[in-house]
Formats: C-alpha cells, structure tokens, sequence
C-alpha cells in the first residue's frame, strides 16, 4: 500500500474514530483537514520515528512475543497529538490513545487484506 493511500485510509479512520467516540471524549480531531494533517504527520513519524522506536526496545518486544508494538502504536499516536497541538487533534489519554491504535491496527490490517493492486 502507498503512502498516499495510508494516509486516506488513516484520515478516514481518525474522522470516523472522533465521530464514534464523540460523547466519551477519547479521541478529539477539531476538524476534516487536521485529520488528513495528522494522518500525514503519523505517516511520517511511523517511517521516521517508529523504527528507531522498535530498535530500541527490541528485548521487551521479544519477551511479550510483539504485543509490546501496541504500546509503541499509542506512543505514536501521542505524538502525533503533540506535533499537531492538543487544541486541534487529542486524546483523554495515554491508554486512550492505546484502545485508537488497537482499531486503527485491526482496520488498517483488515484494509490491508482486502487490497487489490
């Protein structure tokens, strides 16, 4: 899958995700254009940031058998929320920023799987 096309789906996802949790709280995007912002921003950080991320902590990944790359999903996604400003794209929390990873994972790979090039 492309670039481009990540971040669409990824846009989608954050659109859908503050319209699905919009009482509780969980996720905040403050409007459609900071959603593809972010959705860029996560873009990027994933291909800058987050392999240095898993390099760095290789050995707990190991231990827990990968499930440690969700904690890294939410810390992703956290600061994706702090390049973009709290007051525009948010979440209640680390372990709400954790529970957005956990569906973007499962949407992005069901996604994924459905892909025809």
């Amino acid at each position: 899958m492309t670039f481009a096309k990540k971040v669409l789906i990824n846009t989608i996802l954050f659109i859908a995700l503050a319209g699905l949790f919009t009482g509780t709280g969980l996720i905040y995007v403050s409007h459609a254009w900071v959603a593809f912002l972010a959705a860029f921003v996560l873009g990027a950080l994933n291909v800058m940031v987050k392999p240095v991320l898993l390099a760095l902590t290789l050995p707990i990944n190991v231990l827990t058998l990968g499930f440690f790359s969700v904690v890294i999903n939410g810390i992703m996604l956290e600061l994706t929320s702090m390049v973009i400003g709290e007051s525009n794209f948010s979440f209640s929390s680390f372990w709400g920023a954790m529970l957005i990873a956990i569906i973007m994972s499962i949407c992005n790979a069901v996604i994924a799987d459905h892909q025809t090039d």
